[in-house]
């Protein structure tokens, strides 16, 4: 089920773009103003953005460049009524990954928003066929799934593997409580208790840091999740 954040300061347009989408089983979040896409972002991914440039209190172009500095490659599409051949340049540049200049087509949007999502799944493809992982002193052979600190091997439960192998691939971003266990434990998630990925970071510590209690790459973010700190 695909997540897509809908940033739009007119309501009535975002209504409309959840109408039009729903039909297709997507998951939705809606805010009307930059401070709220941020504190969005700083705990999910997403499937999709849907970003206007033009917000009360701020521009998309900022949170989309935010987004890509962050390494992170939850695809981005503008919704803007900024319609020069400039604007249009200064978006790409910001990282997007599509432009879109209002009044649009809602059908029209329905279909670049599936093209964008088919790309996404063709780079995450990509990207799931790499077998071998390294960050700073930790390897992850994931065809023989083995793992490894330096020469010595690791030995990880099942989900203390795929805890490893998300944060390894999402190196240096913060990642929510919510998107590890959907990533760890996929729709099973809901019913898994939360202290549950709690106690397998801790784990996960116990068998790779130095010292657990002081850890240097498996790093807590206070109030929002975990993020893998590369050298």
């Amino acid at each position: 089920m695909k997540n897509i954040l809908i940033v739009e300061d007119d309501k009535a347009l975002a209504e409309g773009i959840v109408l039009v989408l729903q039909q297709d089983g997507f998951v939705f979040r809606c805010c009307h103003s930059a401070k709220e896409a941020r504190k969005m972002l700083e705990t999910e991914s997403f499937d999709l953005v849907l970003l206007d440039i033009n917000l009360p209190d701020g521009s998309g172009l900022d949170i989309c460049r935010r987004l890509r500095k962050e390494g992170r490659n939850d695809p981005v599409i503008f919704l803007t009524a900024l319609d020069t051949e400039l604007h249009e340049v200064t978006g790409f540049q910001a990282g997007a990954d599509d432009y879109i200049t209002k009044p649009f087509s809602l059908a029209v949007l329905r279909e670049r928003v599936m093209a964008a999502l088919r790309r996404a799944e063709r780079y995450q493809s990509a990207e799931d066929s790499v077998t071998l992982l390294k960050e700073g002193p930790f390897t992850a052979d994931l065809e023989k799934q083995s793992f490894y600190r330096g020469d010595e091997e690791v030995l990880l439960s099942k989900t203390e593997q795929k805890l490893l192998i998300t944060l390894m691939r999402n190196k240096n971003m913060v990642l929510g409580r919510e998107t590890l266990m959907e990533k760890v434990w996929g729709n099973d998630g809901d019913f898994v208790d939360e202290n549950a990925l709690s106690v397998s970071i801790k784990r996960l510590r116990d068998k790779l840091e130095e010292d657990p209690r002081n850890p240097r790459y498996i790093q807590t973010v206070y109030g929002i999740g975990y993020r893998f700190q590369a050298d």
